[in-house]
């Protein structure tokens, strides 16, 4: 394969290795299905010939064949790789696409320029209504080049890691990209976080650069950005620019890191090695230490570009429209990676479903043409609270396809979001995945023609997924009808390499509770005909509003009060957010007399450490917390407490003193009528 081909050779191989039987075999089925799968060159046109089921099991019985196919096929290559995988899960060794070079940027950009230059790549849908700027892929690649070279003229090289603070805009995107073009490593920082959280993700990263606006704009309001990253960058000695752009007319006050963004259009795009760090990315796990995830060029690429095509039923000519931040993964994914590098027309929603009124999306839908429409539960639950009305005043023929991302979605929700928005007739994909996972896992497609979709259930693995319950002694939980933690037993393209900085917490993660397997955290539920519901996490990571977030996290900051020695947070059900935290604290005596005036404090604490959204719905104050022997919190009392209304604790034998338990309930009766609207 020539180096800047869509390579042919490594296809042909692949392909006649696995059409031949060995010794002692016969041509199964697969091997027939096989006998058709289409000429080099025109691979994923062609990929729905074959049935779903067929496919899925070559891409997990012979994933070097279906990967290495797709991999020489979908991406371009300026040096193509020699070996398909080198993984080892049990010891968190993953490599794809061994010795091969290409560039990210090159292939969402260059290749869509030379085909279609005039394509609309990005519709940014301005905060207000009717005021969406569209982007082509020839205005895209020349303002990432600009800024590109903006970035290496301020010595910003390759391996060098920069933090991007933006609203959703043209501007992010091509941030990104710029970073891809010359092989610096982006981190994206949801601009939401305070201060501190953005200092926090900074220092880890150890970050050279910061890019972020004077100003965003969400929902009618002024987003102060520019103060926020110089608060951040005066604790980040690493940091030695601050990239500055004008969202709005608010004049900028430019300090000595300050940096405006004026370059040439044309620069050359680096040849990157596939493993080479394309982003970080911080999530929250179950300890206090938001953690970095990493993601490499070539595996996540492709797997974002097949998950963007197959799932959705993304076709050429369609406006996809998933209405995520650019700082969470889904926006990484579905907003930027996936959609570009098949040459799509991608939304960029920049700001709330209620504003100026509940019908935002559904007018944006009828406006801009959209084809697929990609939002969270939470947003949809808000929605199905108003009126109808507002969603049918709108014309929504061009949907398509209907997805939902970021956690379980319920059944009310389900049912509007398909019979309302969709008027039953669109397919409703309810998809799994995380941030370390980089794409859609199990999903209700792709499948065959008239395959059924369960409601609000994920159900069918993806191509290469092979999902696994294990039971409570790590057993491997066989047949359906069983619940267990859910796993991955082989590796696929698009998962995380590692945490930056500490490899040894990725495999205590992901790799050590059950060994030779991937764990998710999540649970699951293998019903009757096999597939898969989700049934949320199992550790303490609480998802709200679709963003995870660890109650470690939150406790920390509470904790750092001088009125507080203790508390735990634990999530509860919510109608809206799908879960919100639940804080018991403890207070030190001398502040007992003003626990409203500590409550505030402790509100703006984890707004200023962490941001809005992670600050508890409930906060109630105890005596003392529930504990083992050991001192270990026994945080399923706490649940029990602040969600059952049966009044059965459950064994609490192994209690340190069980008479705390009496404490918490007479202190959390007087708030139980009002937490009930939330069940």
């Amino acid at each position: 394969m020539a180096p800047g081909s869509r390579g042919t050779g490594l296809f042909r191989t692949l392909l006649i290795r696995c059409r031949t039987p060995g010794p002692g075999q016969t041509r199964t089925g697969l091997h027939r299905c096989l006998s058709s799968l289409p000429p080099p060159g025109t691979w994923t046109s062609e990929l729905s010939r074959l049935s779903h089921r067929d496919l899925h099991r070559l891409s997990v019985t012979d994933p070097d064949l279906f990967w290495g196919s797709a991999a020489a096929d979908r991406l371009r290559w300026m040096k193509p790789f020699h070996r398909v995988r080198d993984c080892e899960l049990s010891s968190g060794k993953i490599s794809w696409f061994l010795g091969g070079k290409l560039n990210v940027s090159e292939n969402c950009l260059d290749v869509n320029v030379e085909k279609h230059p005039d394509r609309v790549a990005l519709i940014w849908e301005r905060d207000e209504p009717g005021t969406e700027v569209k982007i082509t892929y020839r205005e895209l690649l020349e303002t990432t080049c600009r800024l590109a070279n903006t970035l290496k003229s301020h010595g910003i090289q390759k391996g060098d890691r920069v933090a991007i603070y933006m609203p959703v805009s043209p501007l992010a995107v091509a941030a990104m990209l710029a970073c891809a073009r010359i092989g610096a490593v982006h981190t994206v920082v949801f601009a939401g976080f305070s201060s501190e959280a953005l200092a926090g993700r900074i220092q880890d990263a150890q970050c050279k650069a910061v890019l972020t606006c004077n100003e965003g704009v969400r929902g009618g309001r002024l987003v102060k950005l520019k103060s926020t990253v110089d608060a951040a960058v005066k604790s980040c000695p690493t940091v030695q620019h601050v990239f500055v752009s004008q969202r709005t007319e608010t004049p900028t006050v430019m300090g000595e890191l300050d940096v405006p963004l004026e370059e040439s259009a044309v620069c050359p795009a680096e040849p990157l090695d596939s493993e080479d760090l394309l982003f970080l990315l911080y999530t929250s796990g179950s300890t206090g230490k938001p953690k970095g995830i990493v993601h490499t060029q070539a595996g996540y690429l492709l797997y974002t570009s097949l998950t963007h095509q197959y799932v959705f039923d993304y076709r050429d000519g369609d406006v996809f429209g998933c209405v995520a931040d650019v700082g969470w993964i889904t926006g990484h994914s579905y907003v930027v990676y996936g959609p570009l590098c098949n040459g799509a027309t991608t939304i960029l929603f920049e700001s709330t479903p209620v504003y100026p009124n509940p019908g935002r999306y559904w007018e944006t839908v009828q406006r801009l043409g959209i084809s697929q429409f990609y939002g969270a539960p939470t947003a949809l639950r808000l929605l199905l609270k108003y009126d109808d009305s507002w969603v049918k005043k709108y014309e929504r023929s061009s949907l398509r396809t209907l997805g939902s991302v970021g956690e379980p979605i319920n059944h009310e929700a389900w049912h509007w979001f398909h019979s309302v928005v969709g008027d039953g007739r669109c397919p409703l994909v309810d998809t799994w995945w995380q941030t370390e996972t980089g794409g859609v896992c199990i999903a209700p497609r792709p499948a065959e023609d008239g395959a059924p979709i369960i409601p609000a259930m994920a159900m069918r693995p993806f191509f290469g997924i092979q999902p696994v319950l294990m039971g409570e002694k790590g057993e491997l939980l066989s047949g359906n009808c069983v619940s267990g933690a859910l796993c991955i037993s082989q590796p696929w393209p698009g998962m995380a390499r590692s945490i930056y900085g500490d490899h040894q917490r990725f495999i205590e993660a992901y790799f050590k509770p059950y060994p030779g397997c991937y764990f998710t955290g999540d649970g699951a539920y293998r019903s009757e005909d096999g597939y898969y519901q989700i049934t949320g996490r199992m550790d303490d990571v609480i998802n709200v509003s679709g963003h995870r977030l660890g109650t470690a996290e939150i406790e920390d900051a509470l904790d750092e009060h001088p009125a507080v020695p203790e508390t735990a947070v634990i999530g509860i059900p919510h109608d809206i957010k799908g879960e919100v935290p639940f804080a018991f604290v403890v207070l030190k005596e001398e502040f007992g007399d003003d626990p409203a005036a500590i409550l505030q404090q402790l509100r703006e604490l984890v707004t200023t450490k962490i941001a809005k959204y992670a600050v508890p719905e409930h906060f109630l104050v105890v005596k003392r917390l529930p504990k083992t022997r050991s001192g270990k919190i026994m945080r399923r009392i706490l649940r029990k407490v602040a969600v059952e209304t049966s009044g059965d604790l459950g064994d609490v034998s192994t209690l340190d003193d069980p008479s705390v338990v009496g404490e918490i309930v007479d202190a959390h009766e007087p708030a139980k009528q009002v937490l009930l609207r939330y069940r």
